[in-house]
């Protein structure tokens, strides 16, 4: 798909405050600076909308971006980041359960992870989690530029057998360096947007 227009419409942090409509969401889940917003912005072509950041946490709240008026990514804050405050990790984590469980445009949720190593606890937690509440999952395992192309089917496996993922979920290998696995990523959001 080619993107011509992207913007961040909303930062919201309560169901009144996110977008109305029907347009379709892509939540964007992930550990504290796996690199979501490299890849919102590699998705978009845009070097900065998403505010990409090397202290971790920086994400507070759901991010909603409005893409080619035809649907949001909505990026979510990262897990696993020991130095928030417990009491505002719990908040986060309410936050992010009502809007996964309740909201009906939600198509799918992308789950970024680091290709370059196996799935953290935290990750396994995240997976489970959502398929707990039979949300549909694609995998989207970044930073594949950072290994070598003959290695990517095994740190591929690592990813699926790690995570214990259901046959139905993809893994998509993706650098937001070079671009690769985006052409993909976009047929398969274009399909589950029907």
């Amino acid at each position: 798909m080619k993107v011509t227009q992207a913007e961040i419409v909303i930062s919201a942090v309560k169901p009144e405050q996110y977008p109305s409509g029907l347009l379709p969401e892509f939540a964007l889940a992930g550990r504290s600076n796996v690199g979501k917003s490299s890849f919102i912005n590699k998705m978009i072509n845009r070097k900065n909308l998403a505010r990409t950041s090397s202290k971790p946490g920086k994400t507070q709240t759901l991010n909603f971006y409005l893409i080619n008026e035809m649907l949001h990514f909505v990026d979510v804050p990262g897990y696993g980041f020991a130095k928030v405050p417990k009491s505002e990790r719990d908040a986060w984590g309410r936050m992010m359960q009502t809007y996964l469980t309740s909201r009906e445009q939600l198509r799918a949720v992308l789950m970024i992870v680091d290709l370059r190593h196996p799935p953290s606890k935290d990750d396994v937690t995240m997976y489970d989690y959502l398929k707990h509440y039979d949300l549909p999952v694609i995998v989207i395992a970044t930073k594949a530029d950072k290994i070598p192309k003959g290695k990517w089917q095994k740190h591929k496996k690592v990813v699926r057998e790690t995570l214990d993922m259901v046959q139905e979920d993809e893994v998509i290998l993706f650098s937001s360096e070079t671009g690769h696995g985006k052409d993909e990523v976009w047929g398969i959001l274009q399909k589950r947007m029907k």
